[in-house]
């Protein structure tokens, strides 16, 4: 008797799913034991940020802090302006690295972690674009300053600074003629005369404070906004402006002037506030291994 016959079913080989594409690296970090970048990476990390690198590699104390790349910059003026989908999530985890690094927190109203934020192209571009600094203020935070220094004055001084340094740069509150004088300096300049003296320094702290609150005045009545109490969103407005400048007019006009190709962009480098305005013997500048005018072989400073 013969065998039925059976028929061999035919399988459909499974796929496997397909492999995750890494996500392209965008945020080089520096400063508190590592350097991800190099002195030869200007192109990628612009001039600051791979030279901060570079001394971060030399075991030099570099605050520590993080370089968002020139390509994430090609990528924003590309595509309407927005950011490669993976950046947030790095510049995250590189801020929480600066977090550890120093044992404070962004945000944090007891032991707050602020940032400058800065431009940094390939090649030298001097005042043309934009900086924010002490970010990361705002109401709560800046009583964990005044706990951790014991100095209520350069606080709020600092917390003015932001403010104006803010409403100007990421919000655009800046005279609107040659004519008109800078509103916040109008303002300064009126609470000096309300306290009977001639420089800033003599302003206390009292007078600071109130300067905060009448600078926050001024963003709303001019602007129509709040000025953004949120760190993260300080952050973020202060990255896409640093990014936004590199197309200001003074940009456009030097890199013409000096032949700098559009196409290259700039870096941002968010790093570790250090402070220049902490009582008389604090300051800032700028250091000069040859004189900036002729090249030759002396060191000099500029303080600013």
């Amino acid at each position: 008797m013969a065998r039925p016959q059976t028929r061999a079913r035919a399988t459909t080989p499974r796929r496997r799913p397909a492999a995750k594409t890494a996500a392209r690296r965008s945020v080089y970090a520096f400063g508190g034991g590592r350097a991800d970048g190099r002195a030869d990476m200007k192109e990628l990390l612009g001039g600051k940020g791979a030279n901060l690198a570079e001394m971060a590699r030399l075991d030099l104390p570099v605050p520590p802090g993080f370089t968002i790349s020139t390509e994430v910059c090609t990528y924003y003026y590309a595509h309407g302006e927005t950011y490669p989908p993976a950046l947030k999530s790095q510049v995250s985890e590189a801020l929480a690295r600066v977090e550890k690094a120093l044992d404070k927190r962004f945000g944090d109203p007891e032991h707050p972690l602020l940032v400058s934020v800065r431009s940094g192209a390939r090649a030298s571009m001097p005042g043309m674009m934009d900086t924010i600094l002490n970010l990361g203020l705002n109401d709560q935070t800046v009583q964990g300053l005044i706990h951790e220094t014991g100095n209520a004055r350069f606080a709020y001084d600092s917390y003015r600074r932001f403010v104006q340094m803010y409403g100007d740069v990421v919000l655009g509150l800046k005279p609107e003629s040659k004519e008109e004088e800078d509103p916040f300096e109008i303002a300064l300049q009126e609470k000096k005369r309300e306290r009977g003296v001639t420089l800033d320094t003599e302003l206390d702290a009292d007078a600071l404070q109130e300067l905060v609150e009448e600078f926050k005045a001024l963003i709303k009545m001019r602007k129509g906004r709040l000025f953004p109490e949120d760190p993260q969103e300080q952050l973020w407005g202060a990255i896409g402006a640093v990014f936004g400048s590199w197309m200001n007019d003074r940009a456009i006009v030097y890199r013409k002037l000096n032949d700098i190709p559009e196409s290259w962009g700039t870096a941002v480098n968010v790093q570790s506030m250090v402070f220049g305005n902490m009582g008389a013997d604090s300051g800032t500048g700028v250091a000069f291994t040859r004189d900036p005018s002729t090249g030759e072989n002396v060191s000099s400073t500029a303080s600013s």
